[in-house]
């Protein structure tokens, strides 16, 4: 069983910068994280779940929404299993539940549907 926990949720200043972890642990059918890949969604009242960010494991691509681009950046550490999802130039309409999800596939998936594993999710409010 794969388990995914974010970590790092809070009030923040428009403007400033913030960061989430996600932790990975667990593993499915012997295989290591080098075979996943970890996504981060977010969603706020009224909307959908929106893609925000990914990254495999195993040779460090990722992909980052056009809503973010140049403001948040997705990186991972394998000594500790752990992704990370820096934010900076934090808006008001960032707020949202933030969630991490893993697939076992070495592949930039863009939709919630093709993730197997999610976390609980946490909330980030930017402050005006």
């Amino acid at each position: 069983q794969v388990r995914v926990q974010e970590s790092g949720g809070g009030t923040v200043q428009a403007g400033g910068s913030h960061r989430l972890s996600c932790l990975a642990s667990g593993r499915t059918f012997g295989r290591t994280f080098t075979s996943y890949a970890i996504g981060w969604f977010r969603q706020s009242p009224g909307k959908e779940r929106e893609f925000v960010a990914a990254i495999t494991w195993s040779g460090g691509r990722s992909s980052v929404a056009d809503s973010v681009k140049g403001r948040f950046t997705i990186s991972r550490n394998d000594a500790d299993n752990t992704v990370y999802l820096q934010m900076n130039n934090l808006k008001p309409e960032d707020t949202a539940i933030y969630y991490c999800a893993a697939v076992d596939a070495s592949y930039l998936y863009l939709k919630a549907d093709d993730y197997n594993y999610w976390g609980q999710g946490i909330q980030v409010t930017v402050s005006s």
